[in-house]
């Protein structure tokens, strides 16, 4: 046969075979070949609860998920269908750039075409990491940090993939690059963190689905929970006996064989919660997985009763739920214990601090610090009582001039962001009373690193380590809050969460995520920070004499 006529030929078999692959399970099958644990032809033997995931066409899709259960395939796969059958161009928005973005386009995406024939002729251009070109059809690979990288890019469809993790006030704009496309579609993909924050907040507003399955002793539906799915056989986590832990039916409590799951979760559904959401949520936890085994679970539980840390991991990880640890944000009840007998704006005389925090409105807290009698303390923040004189906020700089001059502050600091310009001038006008303050990462503790020459102004120190000690004191109560504290200054304490965590040595770390505006919570922050730079004045401002 004419070699044209050959290329016809195989031109026509092609364009029917893609007729076929109609849905992007279909594609998958067809088109994925997998490397380990489970290499070959894509399968959804060993993932069953991925396949209704891979065609879900609903315009916004939220899987809250515990780690590796082949969300990230989904979103793959689906970028690849919609790319090849659907001529839908793709963005794939991953918390950073580097290494998130770079690894992804590597480990994932090269990956994936080095198995596959049939993908390595979709893409006609791929050196680009962030920029993969299938003909007119194009997959831009970006981190959320960077709010250039995410302008100026149309897009049909947009994959969050670990949601948690990006800066949450760059993903609206994300979302924007849909805007004059016609097929539109987004999937919202993580790990939770805590209750309230990223992935967890839609996916409470979605219809919540959980896999179930016909179990293969009693034939009811049921699905996979902790605790009631998995038998621990030991009382620590050291003991060889709890190898022997294992699954079971919450239903008949009869036994779940882990190496069996791929039949009995062959058929499984996904069940929603609610049927009347715009969202379409999945959520699903490593008791499904069939790489963990059962045993690997009951040693992380054991762990995670004796390290902040492995707890966090143990329900987000493991379990795929978000989780506030105990004494990890403020309570009503604490704020409500210091709670004192006087009310907002009053004026007293001593040694008095402000802070200011920055954003639409100016948020400040005027304290005034009492020595503890008799106490030894190794600095002035841990031997001073605190007592808010005023709680309050104001939309201009100038506004802030009466405060000052009311209260006459030993230090006033400022939070550098958003108008660096004005908190500048500002302090310059108020030279050695007022600082500006940044949040640094290479600061350890409680140090407070002063600039020099002309950043002498500016002080920068450790987010959390500061964090730790002005909303600690709200928990110890070491400071007293005026009869009608501000509703507003409550929610704002409350909207900081301590999150434990490991760095890349496995040393314990911790972090805060807001879940809502904290103005007031970094206002007093600013005004502990305060307390320690006024120590080296000794002196009130003279307000008399600014500079």
């Amino acid at each position: 046969m004419h070699k044209l006529a050959v290329n016809m030929l195989e031109g026509i078999q092609q364009g029917l075979q893609r007729q076929t692959l109609d849905s992007c399970s279909k594609w998958a099958e067809h088109c994925r070949i997998m490397g380990t644990p489970f290499p070959g032809p894509w399968t959804f033997d060993h993932h069953p609860w991925l396949r209704a995931m891979h065609d879900a066409d609903d315009p916004e899709c939220v899987g809250q998920k515990a780690a590796q259960l082949g969300y990230t395939e989904v979103g793959l796969n689906r970028t690849f269908f919609m790319i090849d059958i659907k001529k839908v161009s793709t963005l794939y928005v991953l918390p950073t750039k580097t290494p998130d973005a770079s690894d992804f386009s590597a480990s994932r995406f090269d990956a994936a075409l080095e198995g596959s024939t049939y993908l390595r002729d979709m893409f006609t251009d791929v050196k680009n990491v962030g920029h993969k070109r299938s003909g007119p059809v194009n997959l831009y690979i970006r981190g959320s940090r960077s709010r250039a990288g995410l302008k100026s890019i149309p897009a049909g469809l947009i994959i969050f993939d670990e949601l948690d993790e990006m800066i949450q006030e760059n993903i609206p704009l994300a979302q924007e690059r849909q805007s004059g496309q016609i097929f539109q579609q987004i999937w919202y993909i993580s790990t939770p963190t805590v209750d309230g924050y990223g992935i967890n907040v839609l996916f409470l507003k979605s219809s919540q689905e959980e896999f179930f399955f016909k179990c293969p002793s009693c034939s009811r539906q049921t699905r996979l929970i902790f605790p009631e799915c998995l038998v621990i056989t030991s009382e620590d986590a050291d003991d060889p006996k709890i190898k022997n832990s294992y699954l079971i039916c919450k239903e008949c409590k009869q036994c779940l064989p882990h190496k069996a799951k791929q039949h009995w979760l062959k058929n499984g559904i996904w069940v929603p919660k609610y049927t009347n959401k715009m969202l379409r949520g999945f959520h699903i936890n490593q008791l499904y997985s069939p790489t963990v085994d059962p045993y690997k679970l009951a040693i992380s539980y054991y762990r995670a009763q004796t390290n902040p840390a492995d707890e966090q991991e143990f329900y987000n990880s493991k379990l795929g739920l978000a989780h506030i640890a105990k004494d990890a944000k403020i309570t009503d009840q604490d704020i409500l214990n210091c709670i004192c007998n006087y009310v907002n704006d009053i004026f007293e005389e001593g040694l008095i601090t402000i802070g200011i925090d920055q954003g639409k409105w100016l948020h400040y807290i005027v304290q005034k610090w009492i020595q503890r009698e008799l106490l030894v303390a190794p600095d002035i923040n841990m031997g001073s009582l605190g007592k808010i004189l005023s709680i309050g906020k104001c939309l201009h700089f100038e506004e802030l001039e009466s405060l000052l001059n009311k209260y006459q502050p030993s230090m006033t600091v400022i939070d550098s962001q958003p108008e660096r310009r004005k908190a500048y001038e500002f302090a310059q006008k108020y030279w050695g009373y007022v600082k500006l303050c940044y949040y640094g990462h290479s600061i350890n503790g409680k140090q407070i690193n002063e600039g020099k020459d002309d950043m002498e102004q500016c002080v920068t120190v450790d987010r959390t380590s500061w964090l730790d000690l002005s909303l600690g004191r709200i928990r110890n109560k070491t400071t007293q809050l005026p009869i009608n504290t501000p509703i507003e200054f409550r929610n704002h304490v409350k909207n900081l969460i301590r999150v434990p965590g490991k760095d890349k040595f496995n040393n314990p770390t911790s972090s805060y995520l807001n879940i809502g505006y904290d103005h007031y919570a970094h206002a007093l922050n600013l005004s502990e920070i305060a307390l320690t730079l006024s120590a080296g004045i000794g002196q009130s401002l003279d307000m008399k004499s600014p500079r």
